[in-house]
This record gives structure tokens, sequence and C-alpha cells, in this order.
């Protein structure tokens, strides 16, 4: 089976050290082995967040985001306050 993402959105997030981070969304899609390669890809109904740098972000039941491996807390910056 071939899997990609997919980049669903992109915010800035202001972290509990003061940082501002891009926060990146994406689902993952997969073509089973032995399709046409001209078949469309598939969503799996998995998604993940991580930071336009590459590093994972965990996100809770209530939407909450961490830093994994660092534990720095984000908060997505409204979109007023980013213009």
């Amino acid at each position: 089976m071939e899997k990609r993402f997919h980049m669903l959105e992109s915010f800035n997030a202001r972290g509990d050290d003061g940082g501002l981070y891009t926060v990146c969304g994406y689902e993952h899609l997969a073509r089973l082995d032995g399709m046409p390669h001209d078949c469309e890809w598939q969503p799996t109904g998995v998604c993940e967040y991580r930071l336009a740098t590459g590093e994972p972000v965990s996100s809770d039941r209530a939407g909450a985001l961490t830093i994994l491996g660092r534990g720095i807390k984000l908060r997505r910056e409204s979109a007023t306050a980013a213009a």
C-alpha cells in the first residue's frame, strides 16, 4: 500500500514559551497495491498535526495542541491577530 499526506490547513499558533509556530494539519491518504497508478488516493480517516519544521504536534479531544518531545502548549492565533 502506498501512503502520502494531504495538507488540510495551516495556521499560526503561539506557544506557552512565547514563540510563534506554524502548524499544519494533514490527512493520510492511501492507494492499495496492485491498483493502477491513475487510481485515486483514498482518505484513511487518520489526521495529524505537525509544525512546518516537521515536528509532531499532539491534539487532545478538546483540541489543545502540544509539541511532542518539548511539551510546549500551543494556542491558535486568531485570524484578525495574524493580519
